[in-house]
């Protein structure tokens, strides 16, 4: 059922210009289609980000502890992180807001352990911004393409 909300959700939101959303008015998971991607980037400097959304370096995942980009940032980039290894936030740590840029697929998890008993939810990598997780985010793992 996630996923056919979730795939609504981003095909309704390729019809919409990234340069007329904001952090507020972005859904839930907003991808950035790689089909406009190259229309959005042709009116700035190679691989910005589009107009609206949160900063979010190349080959990273940046995590929020607030909703809508605000609070602590966190950002993670495959040097330093195991592939395919459930990875915890620092004790106490935890996540409502994500950007996933790093070229493969993140699956966040609702517990700390990365145990799917708790809500769990995959983003592609091609540029995924969630201004509003549905779920505390405790851990993740970054999957090989």
């Amino acid at each position: 059922m996630r996923m056919t909300v979730l795939a609504a959700a981003l095909a309704a939101t390729a019809l919409v210009p990234a340069t007329a959303l904001s952090p507020a008015a972005v859904p839930a998971a907003h991808a950035v289609p790689a089909a406009h991607a190259g229309q959005e980037r042709s009116h700035s400097a190679p691989h910005a980000v589009p107009a609206g959304l949160a900063p979010c370096g190349a080959g990273q995942l940046c995590l929020w502890a607030k909703p809508d980009f605000t609070g602590a940032r966190h950002a993670h980039e495959l040097s330093t992180v195991d592939i395919e290894s459930c990875v915890p936030l620092p004790a106490g740590g935890h996540a409502q807001a994500l950007v996933n840029r790093t070229g493969r697929s993140v699956t966040t998890y609702q517990s700390a352990e990365c145990a799917e008993t708790g809500e769990f939810e995959t983003y592609p990598g091609d540029g995924t911004w969630v201004p509003r997780s549905p779920y505390t985010v405790r851990a993740f793992k970054i999957w090989e393409n």
